[in-house]
Order: structure tokens, then C-alpha cells, then sequence
């Protein structure tokens, strides 16, 4: 008796890249792989829809697949793959972010949009076509034989022995600007027995955490770098994540947080910055970023809002305030150094707390070894 082969779940639209999808399919079986396709195909029967009834039917379509892929994960399906231009691309990668999070996902696509936000809370690898799927031919035909490769691969590591999920994890948040005190708090985390997972807070990242954290991955938050309220209340580019200040609090977690990076509005390149707020104290972070820093009105209405997202914490939560700067920039010589604005956040936080959260007063930045000493501190006296 033959073993069974592992499932892959190959979306498409049949209708556009039939030969393509089933070059793809012959590929994967080549690498032992059994195949199960799930069609997204408009069914414009090549009319060009625009507008309304496109839309219209893109959510039709995705809905009905959403049914037909959730059959076959639960099934046991072991991977998905997906293969899209624009639109396919689109819809294949929507039913793909709402798939469990250690699902192997691969999409293949030629990009004609920013992907960030699918992948902000699923790991999907993508594999980009440089040729565009219009037919087959040397350049395409490699790229899927090699992503059905990497699909193989993928189902054979995850069908090896896996570690259970960590009871000692607790999540990190940080940016470049907060780095040291990332990495003095991870340190000391994994010192004492805990498993530290750093998410990128800038604007995606924390979608991620959310999705880990609702599914019960952490113990406890240190929301070191609160940063993305910034680009949720401000500006600067962000995905939508309604709980990304909340969740913590409605599971009951602890939560340490401190100011960081919460000083700045990260905006894009520099071309690419208002001229209104290029009036204002900035540098270029990068090619690609440009901090801008906030105003004090800004900043007192981001404590506030931080403030009433703690206010329902049943759990311990504790505050501590750098005054020596906020981020590596926010220091002598700095480009966005302003002791005025910390004393705003401070006194707006102290004006906003309920009273049983603890709100400690450091005299070091926040990148100095005493801050992270400072905050692992407070997390022995949570007893994680």
C-alpha cells in the first residue's frame, strides 16, 4: 500500500492561468506532493469588469473559497500556495492571512500592489514572478518549479518534530530607535527563564501581535515602543489593529510600558514628507524614513490615549518614564531632542492613570543600561 501523499491547497484562477496552475500542479506531485485546487475565478468570461461589479464579485468569489479553502485545512491539508497577478493576487492572499499562523503559505505573484498588509499577521513567503503569468514560458516555468521545491520542503520541516509552544513567552515591542532597551530587556528575559518575542512596531508588526497574543502566546506585554499609536492617531503608514492597545488588557496580561519612540510621527522617504511638516524638527532615519517629531499637543493626546487603554487593567500594569529621551534621536545633540515634550507625556500621564497603576520616574534615557534594569525590575515584582 502506497503512503498517502501530503495535500497542498493550489488556488488560482483557473480561468486566467488554467495552464499555469496546472504546470504548478504537476510540479508540486513531482515532489510527492498530492494537489487540490481551489478555483477563484470571476467568471467574466473575458469581459473586463470595472468599478462596483468587480468588487462585488471579487467578495463574492473570495467568500464561497473562503468555505472550499477552511474544508481543506481542516481537513489536514499540510500547505497552501497560491498563484495571482492583481486581482488573484489579491483575493488569494485574503483567504491566505485568515489561515493559521504555522500553516505553510506560499504565494506566487508578479506584486502589482503592497502585500504588507496581508502579511502583517500571517507568515506567507512570497515568491515574485518578474515575468507576468500570461502564459508559459523559461522564466516562469522556473519560478514555479522552484516554489513548488520550496512548498515541499516547507511540508516536510513541518511534518518533523516540533517544540511545544513556549509558557514563558513574553512579547516585545521595539524599532531601531528603541533598540538598546529591546535588547537589555530581552537579555535579562531570557536570564530568567522567559522566552522574549520582539515585535517590529512600525505600523505591521503589531498586527502580529495582536493575532499571537489572541491566541493565548504570551504571559505578559512590554510595550517598550508604543510608537504605532503615532501612526494610528498621527500619520505614517499602518495596517488596521483595533486591539493593538487592548488586547493585553482584555486577557488579563500584565503590561510594562514606556514611551518609546512615541516622540516622532514615522513618515516616508524625505521627497515624500509634507512641506508643513518638514517645519518641523526631523531627520531622514533611512532612504526610505523620515521621523518627524510630534507637537506637545500631539503627545499629550497620545498619553491620554494610552492612559484609557490601561484604565481597564485587571492585571499589574506599571509605567516608567525615561526623561532622559524617549529615542535615540530625542538626546544631546539629537535631532529631535526636547526635554518640554517628555515633561508633557509625563504630566499627561499622571493626569490620566487610575490610581493603582505605577507610574515610576527614571532619570535615564531609554536606551541607557539603567532603563532596561529599571523595567526587568518591575517585571520580577510582577512574579510572571
Amino acid at each position: 500500500m502506497q503512503p498517502v501523499r501530503p495535500v497542498v491547497a493550489l488556488i488560482a484562477t483557473l480561468d486566467t492561468k488554467a495552464a499555469e496552475a496546472a504546470f504548478l500542479a504537476r510540479a508540486l506531485e513531482r515532489c510527492g506532493l498530492g494537489v487540490a485546487l481551489v478555483d477563484i475565478s470571476l467568471g467574466a468570461e473575458g469581459a473586463v469588469w470595472q468599478g462596483e461589479r468587480k468588487l462585488a464579485g471579487m467578495a463574492q468569489v473570495t467568500t464561497r473559497a473562503t468555505g472550499d479553502l477552511a474544508a481543506l485545512v481542516a481537513g489536514g491539508a499540510a500547505a497552501v500556495i497560491g498563484l495571482g497577478g492583481g486581482t488573484g493576487g489579491e483575493m488569494a492572499l485574503a483567504l491566505m492571512q485568515n489561515q493559521p499562523m504555522d500553516l505553510p503559505q506560499v504565494m506566487v505573484t508578479t506584486l502589482p500592489f503592497d502585500p504588507r498588509p496581508a502579511l502583517a499577521s500571517a507568515g506567507i513567503i512570497l515568491v515574485p514572478t518578474l515575468a507576468d503569468i500570461a502564459g508559459l514560458n523559461h522564466a516562469l516555468r522556473q519560478t514555479l518549479g522552484r516554489a513548488a521545491a520550496m512548498v515541499a520542503a516547507l511540508v516536510a520541516e513541518a511534518g518533523a518534530e516540533r517544540p511545544v509552544a513556549s509558557s514563558t513567552g513574553v512579547a516585545l515591542t521595539a524599532l531601531g530607535a528603541t533598540q538598546g532597551v529591546a535588547d537589555g530587556i530581552a537579555a535579562g528575559l531570557r536570564d530568567a527563564g522567559h522566552e522574549p518575542t520582539l515585535f517590529h512596531a512600525n505600523g505591521y508588526g503589531g498586527a502580529a501581535y495582536v493575532r499571537m497574543a489572541s491566541e493565548g502566546r504570551f504571559r505578559a506585554l512590554v510595550d517598550a515602543t508604543p510608537h504605532e499609536l503615532t501612526r494610528l492617531m498621527l500619520g505614517g503608514a499602518h495596517v488596521a489593529m483595533p486591539e493593538r492597545f487592548s488586547i493585553a488588557v482584555a486577557r488579563a496580561m500584565p503590561v510594562l510600558l514606556l514611551p518609546g519612540a512615541l516622540n516622532f510621527i514615522g513618515l516616508g522617504a524625505l521627497r515624500d514628507v509634507p512641506a508643513d511638516l518638514l517645519g518641523r524638527p526631523h531627520y531622514a532615519h533611512s532612504g526610505h524614513f523620515t521621523h518627524v517629531k510630534v507637537t506637545h499637543d500631539e503627545m499629550a493626546a497620545l498619553a491620554r490615549a494610552l492612559a484609557a487603554a490601561l484604565m481597564p487593567a485587571a492585571a499589574p500594569v506599571a509605567v516608567l518614564v525615561p526623561m532622559g529621551g524617549f529615542s535615540h534621536q530625542d538626546a544631546p545633540g539629537g535631532a529631535i531632542e526636547d526635554e518640554a515634550l517628555r515633561r508633557v507625556f509625563l504630566e499627561a500621564m499622571q493626569a490620566s492613570l487610575r490610581p493603582g497603576i505605577s507610574l515610576k520616574v527614571l532619570d535615564s534615557h531609554i536606551n541607557h543600561p539603567a532603563t532596561a534594569a529599571s523595567a526587568l525590575a518591575e517585571l520580577a515584582a510582577f512574579n510572571l
